[in-house]
This record gives C-alpha cells, sequence and structure tokens, in this order.
C-alpha cells in the first residue's frame, strides 16, 4: 500500500535516501529516515526531536555505521522491513482524526516509537515516549478544529504534488484523494456575527500580507536561510490555522467597497524610508493582527485562539532574531580580526602585548584569563578598556558578564558551559555585544533565536589554548555560511598557513590566539592577517 506525504515529509525523505546504515545497500533502514527527518529542520518531528536535544550528532552515535552516499553510490530502491513496519504503525495511528490526512513527518515520527524496534525504544529513552508524543500532536490538532491535508503553496519548491511510496499520482487524483471523506467540523457560530467575521477575515489577510514581506525581507536582503525558513514555517502554520476558519464564511461576510477604513490612511503609511523600515512596520502589523484575531476568534472558536496566540509568541521571537541579525551586522560591519589575550604576569607585561594590537588595528580584543583572581582580573579588564577606549577596536570578556558589566567593556563571550545569552543579558544590559562559541549547526542556529549578537563556530583545527575532544572542522563552517547571516567569527587553531582554508568557506572573519601573541612581533603578525582579510573583504565586494 502506498503512502500520500505532505511537502516536508518528502523532502525528509529525500534528504534520508542521501545516508546509508544497513547492510543492505538497496533498502532504506531507520536510522537514516531518521536523519532525514532532523535535516528538515522547521517540520513539527525535527522540532519535536529539537525539543528533548536529539541530534544529528546522537543518531551519528548510535548508530556509526551511519555514512553520507557518495555521488556514485546508487540510491536505495526499497524500504527496509524496519520502515515499512513504522509507516503502517503511522498509519494506523491517522483513524484517531476526522478525515483522511496525509501521512506528516510528526506521525513518521510517532510511528517509529509505536513499532518499538530498537529506534522506538532508543526514542523513548530520548524522552519520546509514545504517550507524550501523541499528546503533542493530537494538541496541535486540535487546536486548529481537525488535521489539515497537503496545503498547496505558492512557493515553487512546494509545488511538487504529494507522491506515492513507489508510484506518483497525478495532482487531481492527490487531490480527490484528500478531500474523499468526512469534511473538517464546521467552526461553532456561537456568536458569529457578520462583524466578527468581517474582522477575522480582514485581519487574516493583514496578518499574511504582512508575514510574505518579512519573509520577502529576511530572504532577499538578509539573505539568511534560517531565518527565511524560520519565516516560511511561521507563514505556512498561520495558513494552516486561519485554514479552520471556514473560508465561504470570511467571503460571505467581506465588504472591501464598503469598509470605512479604506479610506483612512496617514502619511506615514504611503513613506518608507529604507527596508529596514519596510520590515519593521510589517512586523507589527503581523503582531497586531494575530492578537486581533487571537481576540476575535474567541467568540467563534476558543481553541483556535490559543493557536493564534502560539503564533503571535513566534512573530515577537523571530522580530528580535531579524533586528538583532540586522544591527549586529552593522555594529561589527568592519570587525575580521579578533585576538583572545590573557591577562599576563603584571599590568606592565599585559599593556605590552595589548598596546600595539590596539594600533596595529586588531578589530576586537577579547580578555581571556582563567589564573588570575577576580579583582586582578577587573583590573586588567579596566586596564584594556583604557587602551581601547576611543578607538576602533572592540573590547569583549570571556565568561565573566560581570567583569565585563563593572569594566564598561563592549560585550561578552560565553559558552556553551557558560551562563546562557538570556542570563548574560540580565547582567550587561541591552546594549553590549554577546558572543557564543557554537560547535554544530543546531547551536548556532539556537544562539540567533536566543539573542546572540555574533558567535564563534569550531573548533576548525586543533588549539595550543584550548582542548577539545572532537573537531567540526571546514564543513561546519560552510554549512554556517550557508545559511546564518549573523556575524560569524572562524574559531580554533585558525593561522596563516590555513586561513585560506577557512576563508573559502564563506566565513570571512576569524578569531586567533597563538598566532599573534605566540608570535616573536604580534603586532606584526596581526598586520599581516588583517592584510589578507582586508584583500578577501576587498575582492568580495568588487564581486557584488
Amino acid at each position: 500500500m502506498g503512502h500520500l506525504l505532505t511537502a516536508a515529509a518528502e523532502r525528509a525523505l529525500e534528504a534520508a535516501w542521501q545516508w546509508s546504515s544497513c547492510s543492505d545497500s538497496d533498502a532504506l533502514g531507520l536510522p537514516e529516515l531518521l536523519m532525514g527527518l532532523l535535516a528538515e529542520t522547521e517540520c513539527r518531528a525535527a522540532l519535536m526531536l529539537e525539543a528533548r536535544g536529539v541530534t544529528v550528532e546522537d543518531v551519528c552515535r548510535q548508530w556509526p555505521e551511519l555514512s553520507p552516499r557518495t555521488a556514485a553510490a546508487p540510491l536505495p530502491r526499497r524500504l527496509a522491513d524496519e520502515v515499512v513496519n513504522s509507516f503502517a504503525a503511522a498509519e494506523s495511528h491517522l483513524a484517531d482524526f476526522p478525515r483522511p490526512l496525509a501521512l506528516a513527518t510528526e506521525f513518521i515520527l510517532l510511528g517509529i516509537i509505536a513499532d518499538a524496534g530498537p529506534a522506538g525504544r532508543w526514542l523513548t529513552q530520548q524522552g519520546l515516549d509514545l504517550a507524550s508524543v501523541e499528546r503533542e500532536i493530537h494538541t496541535f490538532y486540535d487546536h486548529i478544529a481537525g488535521p489539515l491535508a497537503v496545503e498547496p503553496s505558492d512557493d515553487l519548491e512546494d509545488e511538487a504534488e504529494a507522491s506515492l511510496l513507489g508510484e506518483v499520482r497525478e495532482p487531481a487524483a492527490a487531490s480527490r484523494a484528500l478531500d474523499s471523506g468526512a469534511k473538517t467540523p464546521a467552526v461553532p457560530s456561537r456568536g458569529s456575527t457578520t462583524a466578527v467575521w468581517r474582522i477575522l477575515d480582514a485581519e487574516a489577510n493583514r496578518a499574511g500580507e504582512a508575514l510574505r514581506v518579512v519573509e520577502d525581507y529576511v530572504r532577499f536582503a538578509l539573505d539568511d536561510r534560517h531565518l527565511a525558513t524560520l519565516m516560511k514555517g511561521l507563514r505556512h502554520d498561520f495558513a494552516a490555522t486561519v485554514s479552520a476558519l471556514p473560508l465561504d464564511r470570511r467571503h460571505a461576510a467581506r465588504d472591501t467597497q464598503a469598509d470605512v477604513g479604506t479610506t483612512i490612511t496617514s502619511p506615514a503609511e504611503r513613506r518608507r524610508t529604507d527596508e529596514t523600515a519596510v520590515v519593521t512596520a510589517n512586523l507589527r502589523r503581523a503582531a497586531e493582527s494575530l492578537r486581533s484575531l487571537e481576540e476575535f476568534s474567541k467568540t467563534v472558536a476558543a481553541e483556535i485562539a490559543s493557536r493564534f496566540e502560539t503564533l503571535r509568541y513566534r512573530t515577537y521571537t523571530l522580530e528580535r532574531a531579524i533586528d538583532i541579525t540586522r544591527t549586529s551586522g552593522e555594529r561589527l560591519v568592519g570587525a575580521q580580526l579578533y585576538v583572545l589575550i590573557d591577562g599576563g604576569t603584571s599590568d606592565d607585561a599585559f599593556v605590552a602585548l595589548a598596546a600595539p594590537l590596539v594600533e596595529a588595528g586588531v578589530h576586537v580584543l577579547q580578555l581571556r584569563d582563567k589564573q588570575l583572581d577576580d579583582r586582578e582580573l577587573l583590573a586588567r579588564a579596566r586596564l584594556l578598556r583604557s587602551l581601547t577606549r576611543d578607538t576602533d577596536t572592540l573590547f569583549i570578556v570571556n565568561d565573566r558578564p560581570d567583569i565585563a558589566a563593572l569594566a564598561e567593556a563592549d560585550g561578552v563571550h560565553v559558552g556553551q558551559e557558560e551562563l546562557a545569552v538570556k542570563d548574560a543579558r540580565s547582567i550587561v544590559g541591552p546594549d553590549r555585544l554577546i558572543g557564543v562559541s557554537t560547535h554544530s549547526i543546531e547551536q548556532a542556529r539556537a544562539a540567533v533565536l536566543d539573542g546572540a549578537n555574533y558567535i564563534g563556530v569550531g573548533p576548525t583545527f586543533a588549539s595550543h589554548t584550548k582542548q577539545f575532544a572532537e573537531f567540526p572542522g571546514v564543513s561546519l563552517l560552510r554549512a554556517v555560511a550557508a545559511e546564518i547571516t549573523l556575524p560569524v567569527f572562524a574559531i580554533g587553531g585558525i593561522a596563516a598557513q590555513n586561513l585560506d582554508e577557512v576563508l573559502a568557506t564563506g566565513i570571512e572573519r576569524v578569531a586567533v590566539s597563538s598566532a599573534v601573541v605566540g608570535a616573536s612581533d604580534p603586532a606584526a603578525a596581526a598586520g599581516r592577517l588583517l592584510g589578507r582579510l582586508a584583500s578577501v573583504r576587498s575582492r568580495l565586494e568588487l564581486a557584488d
């Protein structure tokens, strides 16, 4: 029997084909399927996995035989029995819903768990037990007044019709399959006056239009794949929620010609100084419309209101991430060389190292010292502040937001084991920079939403200053450069001899330590790195 898939499930399956784990290379196994679900980062299965801390690295550790297929390797021609069983288990859960439904990623995940094989047992150990996942899925579909079929999209990449595993249906046939069976339950009519439906219709249009404008901005102006993916997911989930408000009622209540608001305008509405003003206005418009939808939908279907509330909060989060990405890029526009220094053996020794680096034009200096006591560390920090004040060199303190605040530093840098961005922000205030070290694409994405102003990505190579068990290397740099435009500094063992390899990934900023402070003439070493980084920036600007 074939399985009708949603567009997200199709993309996850396509990503799964690119992995191999079982000895039978003609079959697709469950480890590959999990990798495919995680690759579709904004699908509900990936979000469920992420919420329990399950990452690509975890799957690879659990199934060390997993490996990417080479370009020459043939793709699997069939599903392994364990995958067939999990799909059957997933489809059995669709009967709990009021109409035939395409197999979405969350049901595929549920099927893996329900089948209770090795993969299902492992997922249960990670906190994805059958009962909690079922509740999570039901909560979502109950909120949107019934499950959703494959959603038509106006995006070219989503226009491929849903397909059957093993055969492809024509679009019309797929549509008939989805339309058969019971219809979605009608929204209750309690309090459903024409005025309410006019408001719901107008605000649904207004919010949808605003979300599209913002998505276009992050896609074409910021050129940020990560934020564009999140905006697209938000817009699609908004469309799914709005679909629970019957279109026939909305259209029956619509009366654009008699709408008094169409002739009420202000001069500010007709002017936008730049693209930033456009996106700011539309983010506000989307949030305001979602609030109106949330309030008025309570009079016709209270369960839908909570979905609009969730979408409104997601909009707030993305609004912050978009704004911080933009403003951080502006604040760090020329910052390419970031040098880490320790506090030295004395004030004089510290000044002898730091002052020439500032004079050489190093863009960022970070004070990182695990040996000095707090009073000495604060004294060195204040000394570095005096050296960098009224210069173009930014001053960052490592790990210690309290020291950064007391020394009036430009910011603080934290690692994955130190204070979270939220806690650091509560100490350093809204104006100082916060950087975060990240060691995976998942951590880099999280840092964007957490409100970091920049991220360090690595370790790229072995380092003389810090020991790591694993090195993500340049492949992680490429992955981050491909989708994140928040300022990114490559970290870990970077020096003159491997700089070209780093820059080839698309990352234009580097953080170094021994490559500068370990040189016989640190200022000269920094000057050489600055020259090479500047030449790369110039070539890129000319290419644009």
